[in-house]
């Protein structure tokens, strides 16, 4: 298998470092649509907490999908890689 070159490992991290700040950014996104939510009606935290906790869910769920379809893909080139295609 041939090494990476340094282009290609950048491009891997940009790759999850993407992804940790589209979680982040849900969290945040979330978090402040619930502070919003809780001045308008006026509750104290409810929102806050329940869109803080939605907005990590969310976010974790959209990493976990982008992380399982990576490993599908690595594990298909694998095997393509390997002499007759065997699995």
């Amino acid at each position: 298998m041939p090494e990476e070159s340094r282009e290609q490992a950048l491009g891997r991290g940009y790759k999850y470092l993407a992804m940790g700040l589209r979680f982040a950014g849900g969290v945040v996104v979330f978090l402040f649509g619930g502070l919003l939510l809780d001045r308008w009606l006026g509750t104290r935290v409810l929102f806050l907490l329940l869109g803080t906790l939605l907005g990590a869910t969310l976010g974790f769920l959209s990493v976990y999908r982008e992380l399982m379809a990576d490993e599908k893909a690595h594990k298909a080139d694998k095997a393509v890689r390997r002499p007759g295609g065997r699995r």
